[in-house]
């Protein structure tokens, strides 16, 4: 099957069990059905998705980079376009972590060293003196 061939949604929709399953992951069908037994999750969890747009499910598991090099192998088409929920078609999607709010590094231990060692010249300097007379 040529990876450019294009499948309606009622086409993919027909291919829902153990003998033929399609998924739709980012308007790209794929028919996983030779893959059913190797899915490290189970079969359970790719028929469930079978015939569907399983783009949802598929990204909120976090699939690795070799997961999705993987998929390449199964590609057999895409959604027509006139049914596709994302018109443009994301090569690879990638998890950052999220960013801390709070600062780090130097400045998150120098401005409470700096108040510490001014209090101290202080006390040095202009408290202690007056405590001696």
């Amino acid at each position: 099957m040529s990876k450019d061939k294009q499948y309606t949604l009622k086409e993919i929709k027909e291919h829902n069990d153990s003998k033929s399953t399609w998924l739709v992951i980012h308007d790209k069908v794929y028919d996983v059905t030779k893959f059913l037994e190797e899915h490290p999750g189970g079969e359970e969890v790719l028929l469930e998705q079978a015939g569907e747009d399983s783009t949802d499910s598929f990204e909120d598991v976090g699939h690795s980079t070799d997961a999705r090099e993987l998929m390449q192998d199964y590609l057999i088409g895409q959604v027509v376009e006139s049914e596709r929920k994302n018109k443009k078609v994301p090569e690879r999607t990638t998890i950052t972590a999220p960013q801390s709010s709070q600062s780090g590094g130097l400045s998150g231990w120098l401005i409470p060293l700096g108040i510490a060692i001014a209090a101290a010249l202080v006390y040095r300097f202009l408290i202690a003196p007056g405590n001696n007379a």
